[in-house]
């Protein structure tokens, strides 16, 4: 048997001669003959040093992390790798997979087995039969003897290419396997991973295949991109703290919960991570602990998610429902984790910087596939050419009289002499031997306006593989664009993007249905599931509906309800909404006046119609729309031609026209025939202001009154952030915005603010105080400097700021000192440095309570800083410190 010490190699740092000090330490000198053969002792510390490492090694970039460039573990390769070499275009049974898979991979059968299964429940990359598993239900596959799996479509499009792939032994040397697969895609995004190794995890999110691509696409095209996961098992997932990925970051998901009735609420999806018997494992617990009241449980799950919850009597279910998202798995926080293989390194990689590598590999491998094609087409036209030169010139017959095979090609090198400048490059001894080998009979078959047409052919796709060569951007673009039109609409979105704000029970169910109509047939309703998709809604909703001839009715959202033909408008109906402003223009009968008219509805008897005109026959809506702000639009119209008409084509303001009940008649807009109307330019809103508040526990507007109040909002005003890290940026103020949770300030924005702002600069390793206004930007800007190192110490807006400085360090003894901000230093732009506080260290900055003046004290010009990065040289203006 071998020594178990030859098995491992010796520890660095372990000093050979000290080992032998340690074993001969004796007083007698022992002679040459009578020495025992040396034995190596290796101390345990280094053992587990080298081994640890090793295995350590091993795990993180043989087993348990993907690699970037493919977004595949080395087993889900090796089993990709093993099924297109199999690859018939028929199913293979799962147990001769493995088993030849395992020419590849050095570890069991059982490890490959479940590899390939959970490789199947993506859906992306094998093609299944048989019993696979049900994600949502949590139950296994089938033995693999039983199951079939051959690889799919988009599989074979975009992972495999044998001329750019690179290769390398296998672990006994009998086989060649690829070091990375030629993935012309983000497929690690796409697919997700999870993964344990020794020291580190990985954990990437699922995403949704079509906003891959689109995302790649806007890379290509320069333009900023948002990837947010999307889940096999559907569901709803805030995603205000994603954190593009990394780690830090937590996706909050929920499952769907509506009410079938009072006493009976349904779980139609699951959040990412748990299936159906966890999930009502995790309820029975609350009810056991007293958190929640069920009566029974029923798991009717089959293709579809549906657990029915059976409440007892006297129970509210839309406490229930709240109950559930707060104390059992029907809501979840997963914090992912973007750990990749990189350079033989694991690497923590955002979402967005993995999608760009992605894009840019795939643009790369385009690239190559086109160089090959080219060289490929180039060889093909070179040998073509010659051949051609060679039989119609009959080069052939001046071999009849060589001797000798080296005399043979002389003469045809000769014979080409004349011609080799009509070809693109020098003609070899292997062109010649090719030449050699072709047959008598094929000389006499041979057609020259066949040959002329198959190298036309040839430069013509060589001309266009040149094109794309230069063009290689839009190329690979077109190609994400043809992915995209084959294989986005087997892959829809999965899972529901929104916030999870304090949610009532009747905001939970809001979003549960989706809104559909037949317009052809007139009918509306959840379950036209192949006609057109009005909007989201709840099985409590009601709709409102307005008609071509000036009709309107509200009525509840149904399966199936015949509503009637020429439908202009439906949505959903929100009782008391004051704010929703119908702007109209109808013709009164067959040939009466033109009006023009807004207003609201804020509350009707359900199935009751109404008419927004007088009622006359033959009267008809010409213009409609409904502006949940109220705004105001302008008008184009265009009447017919008639005699004596002067102003054929006019234009009319909404705004102009007031807002009245929803049963007056309006104001004329014209008395003639009208040809058209148009939109000219959309408008603002009519209302007034609209008061927002900011709720900083959920990082989202509102206009409950919930949180900190931000004040009356018109047209285009704006909300400014000021970020902790030293930044700041505007948005609108839609109450659909996310925002992250690094805010300092956040506040109506206002040109004229003055902000004072402490950092500390890593660049000079000195603070820094600044004056400036926050200007319009299009994009986060940072005013603090560039410098990553940089931080913020202290902001504030007020007008008079004060601080007061602490001194530490070798300068501990220095007494603090007192800093009128205003005086020290004037109102400069964001890009600017500011001006250095002190040489001296600081312990500490604090903000005093500002001052109180009636006017401010005229700014001395000396006490500017530079505009400039560069430090200012005169610090004679801060002998204070």
């Amino acid at each position: 048997m071998t020594d178990e010490n030859d098995k491992y190699p010796e520890v660095p740092g372990e000093p050979e001669e000290e080992n032998k000090e340690e074993v001969n330490n004796s007083d007698n000198p022992v002679s040459p003959a009578e020495t025992e053969p040396e034995v190596k002792v290796t101390a345990l510390q280094g053992m587990y040093r080298t081994w640890f490492l090793d295995y350590a090694s091993y795990v993180i970039l043989e087993r348990a992390v993907p690699h970037l460039n493919d977004g595949l573990k080395p087993v889900q390769r090796r089993i990709l790798h093993a099924m297109r070499r199999m690859e018939d275009g028929r199913y293979n049974k799962v147990a001769n997979i493995i088993g030849f898979t395992m020419q590849f991979h050095p570890h069991g059968d059982a490890s490959i087995g479940d590899a390939l299964v959970q490789l199947g429940q993506k859906n992306l990359l094998i093609d299944m039969q048989g019993n696979w598993g049900n994600v949502f239900t949590g139950d296994r596959a089938a033995a693999p003897r039983y199951i079939e799996a051959r690889l799919t479509k988009f599989a074979q499009e975009v992972v495999f290419n044998p001329k750019t792939t690179e290769w390398k032994p296998s672990y006994d040397g009998r086989n060649q396997e690829p070091v990375t697969l030629p993935v012309k895609f983000p497929l690690l995004l796409a697919q997700g991973v999870e993964g344990i190794a020794v020291g580190l995890a990985s954990k990437i999110l699922p995403h949704n295949i079509a906003e891959l691509i689109d995302a790649s696409i806007a890379h290509l095209k320069g333009q900023s991109f948002e990837l947010y996961p999307d889940f096999p098992t559907g569901g709803m997932m805030d995603v205000s703290r994603y954190n593009d990925g990394l780690r830090g970051g937590a996706v909050r998901v929920r499952a769907k919960i509506s009410k079938l009735d009072n006493r009976t609420l349904v779980i139609s999806d699951i959040p990412f991570g748990r299936n159906t018997s966890s999930l009502i494992e995790s309820i029975l617990k609350a009810n056991e602990k007293g958190k929640i009241k069920i009566k029974k449980i029923d798991d009717n799950t089959a293709q579809k998610v549906e657990i029915q919850v059976h409440l007892p009597a006297n129970t509210s279910p839309d406490k229930t429902i709240d109950a559930l998202y707060a104390f059992t798995d029907c809501e979840l926080s997963i914090s992912p984790n973007s750990c990749v293989i990189r350079d033989e390194k694991p690497a923590f990689l955002g979402v967005s910087e993995i999608l760009k590598h992605n894009t840019n590999h795939t643009v790369h491998l385009l690239t190559r596939e086109l160089e090959i094609r080219k060289g490929e087409l180039e060889e093909a036209w070179h040998m073509s050419s010659l051949e051609k030169i060679f039989i119609e010139n009959k080069i052939y017959q001046r071999i009849e009289d060589c001797e000798t095979y080296e005399a043979i090609i002389k003469t045809i090198d000769h014979g080409l002499d004349p011609f080799k400048s009509l070809l693109r490059r020098k003609v070899t001894r292997d062109d010649i031997l090719k030449l050699m080998e072709i047959r008598i009979k094929r000389i006499s078959k041979y057609d020259s306006k066949k040959a002329d047409e198959y190298i036309a052919s040839l430069e013509e796709e060589l001309e266009q593989v040149e094109y794309n060569l230069n063009n290689i951007i839009p190329f690979a673009i077109e190609y994400y664009k043809g992915l995209k039109k084959r294989y986005s609409s087997h892959y829809p979105r999965m899972t529901e993007i929104r916030s999870f704000e304090n949610i009532e029970a009747s905001k939970v169910v809001v979003k549960n249905e989706k809104l559909f109509i037949n317009r052809e047939d007139g009918f509306v309703g959840t379950a036209l599931k192949k006609d057109e998709f009005v909007c989201n809604c709840s099985d409590i909703d009601d709709i409102i509906i307005f008609y071509k001839d000036g009709r309107y009715l509200i009525t509840k959202v149904q399966d199936k309800a015949f509503v009637g033909k020429n439908i202009i408008h439906i949505a959903v109906f929100k009782r008391n909404d004051s704010r929703t402003i119908y702007n109209v223009v109808y013709r009164d009968g067959k040939q009466g006046n033109t009006y023009i008219k807004r207003f609201a509805v804020t509350g009707v008897t359900r199935d009751k119609e109404y008419n927004l005109t007088k009622g006359k026959d033959g009267s008809e809506v010409i213009y409609f729309s409904a502006n949940p702000n109220g705004e105001a639009e302008v008008l184009k119209v265009t009447l017919k031609p008639r005699a004596r008409l002067r102003n054929q084509i006019f234009e009319f303001d909404m705004a102009e026209q007031a807002i009245k009940g929803r049963g007056a008649q309006g104001n004329i807009l014209t008395k003639y025939a009208i040809h058209k109307i148009v939109l000219k330019k959309k408008g603002e809103s009519t209302l007034g202001g609209r008061k927002i508040w900011f709720e900083p526990e959920i990082l989202r507007l509102n206009v409950d009154g919930r949180g900190k109040y931000l004040g009356e909002f018109h047209g285009g005003d704006q909300i400014l952030v000021m970020t902790k890290d030293g930044q700041f940026f505007q948005t609108s103020y839609d109450l659909a915005n996310h925002y992250e949770d690094n805010i300092l300030y956040i506040e109506k924005f206002d040109t004229e603010v003055v902000w004072s702002a402490v950092y500390y600069d890593a660049d000079q390793d000195f603070y820094y105080l600044k004056r400036f206004q926050a200007e319009q930007v299009s994009k986060p800007q940072r005013f603090i400097g560039d410098n990553p190192k940089s931080h913020l110490v202290r902001l504030t807006h007020v007008d008079y700021p004060r601080l007061e400085i602490k001194f530490g360090g070798e300068d501990k003894d220095r007494e603090k000192v007192i800093v009128e901000v205003a005086e020290f230093i004037n109102i400069k732009g964001y890009k600017a440095k500011g001006k250095r506080l002190t040489t001296y260290q600081i312990h500490k900055i604090m903000e005093l309570e500002p001052i109180i003046k009636d006017e401010p004290k005229p700014e001395d010009p000396e006490d500017e800083e530079p505009d400039s990065d560069e430090e200012e040289e005169d610090n004679s203006q801060m002998s204070i410190f």
